[in-house]
């Protein structure tokens, strides 16, 4: 049993449909189309949540890591549709684990989240998980390189120039917020890091359609 195939079992437990249920979601992150979107970010995920959690953010730990599971488990470069399709198949599948009915819809309302990432006030595990799903923002410039790579790579589909517009728009959006990071440990460990990461790259993406 690799590493994430433990974590899926700690967390949905070793029953057959709880092991096909972990299965089915190491092939989708795993689909040979993704680059960014991959294992390695499951993994990275999941490392911020566990991060998070363990310095005393307050959150529902089965809701939050559910929703990291599920949050890109289907991915194929539609923003928002990707997000509404992955959220219905945590509903059908937490479902049919026999999952309380309020773990279902919170899980469902954390992963149409992270189409946005902008929790309201007050949403102790929409800002873990959406902190969680932000901190490779923080990477240092080659990890941050690489990020960046790889999610123009998961957008091949886009012509260079309308990627580049998209992207700068997410990136000045996300730079024009009071805060990128929603937790108290997130602000303190990743927002400068992540601030200077986003602002380069913009001024890159700007440069290069000038």
């Amino acid at each position: 049993m690799d590493e994430l195939e433990r974590q899926w079992s700690a967390l949905a437990g070793d029953s057959p449909a709880a092991t096909a249920a972990g299965a089915d979601l190491l092939v989708r992150w795993a689909e040979p189309h993704r680059r960014y979107h991959a294992t390695g970010h499951l993994t990275a995920i999941l490392a911020a949540v566990d991060e998070l959690l363990a310095s005393g953010e307050p959150a529902d730990p089965d809701a939050v890591r559910f929703a990291a599971w599920f949050h890109d488990a289907v991915y194929d470069g539609k923003p928002g549709q990707d997000e509404a399709a992955s959220a219905r198949l945590a509903r059908e599948v937490l479902t049919a684990l026999g999952r309380p009915a309020a773990l279902v819809d919170e899980v469902e309302r954390l992963v149409l989240l992270t189409a946005g990432h902008d929790p309201a006030p007050g949403d102790a595990n929409g800002a873990v998980l959406c902190d969680a799903d932000l901190a490779v923002l923080a990477g240092s410039p080659a990890e941050y390189g690489a990020y960046a790579a790889a999610v123009r790579d998961d957008y091949a589909h886009v012509p260079d120039a309308d990627f580049a517009a998209g992207r700068a728009a997410v990136l000045a959006g996300l730079l024009d917020r009071p805060a990128l990071f929603r937790t108290e440990t997130g602000r303190a460990r990743w927002e400068t890091a992540a601030r200077h990461n986003l602002g380069t790259e913009l001024v890159l993406l700007r440069a290069s359609a000038s």
